[in-house]
């Protein structure tokens, strides 16, 4: 029997994340797989994985933030308005999301996706009202909504060579989809007691039958996720006033159904963005360094995939002890970034050198335009991170 392998991109990745890729890799039902250099741990599938399987969907092969994701809307407008009017942008943001893990909003907003059928299972069902309060609000962890400064060396997208403001969000399905993750885990726990180590949280469903359910609850999580960023850009650009150039959204932490190797799979990108020939992507850095807006150049090695961030170098907890406040104050204001809130563990050196991981997939993904933060809105310090 011949085994699935993988090709790695980079080298800064830890031993643990291989190890659960190694994992991910040996199941009898994986196919094909890629490790992006954004990698790190995660549950189940690392972060930055990518597995393509043959008739099997794994929960947390998609991850607990089921299809979050990056949405970018260019202005026909200059980054210099940041520091001539700051309260105008703060506020701007303040008052159109919601921040934390609890975060939802007294009176509901309204959109077309609490219009779709959440009767596709009892979770999604039980889920509805409370994922209604949420609609459009950002979560916690690495989540955010800010005003960037973005500059196209040349023309791309319709957009003349120059420097733009914009605005980028991160945020994803909030609670409704870590709970269904949680509970089609379990399901799919229940069916394979076979598995030890690291692929316990690697079980899989079968897309034409139990599968076929969760595929449904992902599927409406990906609607609801982008309906989240929706409504966020739609307040906050009305709240601006500022002409819109373009829009670019795409996603990360879902399922697809994908031709590759001859053969009909399901491809997980966990942390890993969709990069098939021509196909729009963002990838920030930090709340203090670069990002990019880049095109798949279409690489059928890594499933015609990217990174979806720079990734990780330490842990949440070793960031909240290695570093101070008073520092990344520092860093920030040398960089021209102000930030309204986040929490320690967010801080610039946490994460990985996004100019190392752009250099290692420079055969994923084309950069079009590079992007640096300069109105920052993360949960404040103190609430608990989502994966």
């Amino acid at each position: 029997m011949t085994h699935a392998s993988y090709k790695t991109w980079g080298t800064d990745i830890d031993a643990e994340a291989k190890a659960q890729m190694d994992a991910a890799i040996g199941l009898p039902v994986s196919i094909a797989g890629a490790l992006m250099p954004d990698a790190h741990v995660g549950y189940g599938l690392p972060i930055g994985g990518v597995l393509a399987t043959e008739d099997a969907v794994i929960p947390y092969g998609v991850g607990v933030d089921i299809a979050c994701r990056m949405m970018m809307t260019i202005f026909d407008a200059p980054p210099s308005l940041l520091a001539q009017q700051r309260d105008f942008y703060r506020s701007a943001i303040e008052k159109n999301t919601r921040f934390g893990v609890g975060a939802e909003w007294r009176s509901p907003k309204d959109h077309d996706v609490m219009d779709e059928d959440w009767n596709v299972s009892n979770i999604t069902r039980e889920l509805r009202d409370k994922a209604h309060r949420q609609l459009g609000t950002s979560g916690s962890g690495n989540h955010f909504v800010e005003f960037v400064e973005i500059t196209f060396d040349a023309a791309a997208l319709g957009i003349n060579a120059g420097t733009y403001l914009a605005l980028l969000s991160h945020s994803g399905s909030r609670n409704a989809g870590a709970r269904i993750a949680d509970y089609y885990t379990r399901v799919a726990k229940s069916l394979h007691h076979e598995l030890s180590g690291m692929a316990k949280n690697l079980a899989w469903l079968d897309v034409g039958k139990e599968g076929a359910e969760y595929w449904a609850a992902m599927e409406l999580m990906g609607k609801y996720a982008s309906a989240n960023h929706h409504l966020i850009h739609e307040a906050i650009v009305n709240s601006v006033g500022h002409p819109v150039l373009r829009q670019v959204e795409n996603h990360h932490n879902f399922a697809w159904r994908e031709h590759h190797r001859g053969r009909d799979l399901i491809v997980h990108r966990k942390g890993a963005t969709p990069a098939g020939k021509g196909t729009l992507g963002i990838i920030p850095g930090s709340m203090g360094t670069n990002g990019y807006l880049v095109e798949g150049l279409g690489n059928e090695e890594s499933l015609n995939s990217t990174s979806h961030g720079a990734g990780r170098r330490m842990s949440r907890k070793a960031a909240s002890k290695q570093f101070t406040w008073k520092e990344t104050k520092e860093y920030l204001k040398a960089h021209r970034v102000d930030l309204i809130s986040a929490g320690l563990d967010e801080v610039p050196w946490a994460y990985k050198d996004i100019e190392e991981v752009m250099r290692a997939q420079r055969d994923l993904a084309r950069p079009l335009a590079r992007f640096m933060p300069r109105l920052v809105k993360m949960a404040p310090s103190g609430e608990r991170p989502e994966d």
